[in-house]
């Protein structure tokens, strides 16, 4: 169980985590909470949020295991965001639905109706088909 939970907050980290340096900036922050959850989240809220985790005050947000920038290559990256596709999609289809995403948000405590969550698809939904695959999620995330 502890082993699932460090893995899922691994991947998560990993996901906010833009750049790879194995830090998250206030800046990283806001981009993933507007993508993710079409909310434009105040500079000042955000840096707020990260200063009351921030271990060492240098303003940003860092892993015990995350290794000094450029230790990340592609093939992590891309497992962990896989780990992150993976606690949205929740269904077993392969694709992050409009209930999944829900259902996810809800866990987050950022409840969202189902029309909402069909506009934040909508947004990354390259090919249409109301749902977003890996390759979509991934660009969502880059």
């Amino acid at each position: 169980m502890v082993a699932t939970k460090t893995g899922e907050l691994r991947a998560l980290f990993l996901s906010l985590d833009r750049d790879a340096d194995g830090r998250i900036s206030a800046a990283e922050l806001r981009g993933c909470m507007r993508a993710t959850l079409g909310e434009d989240v105040p500079a000042e809220e955000a840096e707020a949020l990260v200063a009351s985790a921030d271990a060492d005050g240098d303003g940003l947000l860092c892993a015990a295991w995350a290794g000094d920038a450029g230790e990340e290559d592609d093939e992590q990256r891309i497992r962990a965001l896989r780990e992150a596709f993976g606690m949205y999609e929740m269904e077993g289809q392969g694709c992050i639905t409009p209930a999944s995403l829900g259902r996810m948000l809800g866990r987050l405590g950022a409840e969202r109706g189902a029309g909402e969550c069909r506009a934040m698809i909508c947004r990354f939904d390259l090919d249409g088909d109301g749902v977003l695959s890996f390759d979509e999620f991934k660009i969502m995330m880059s």
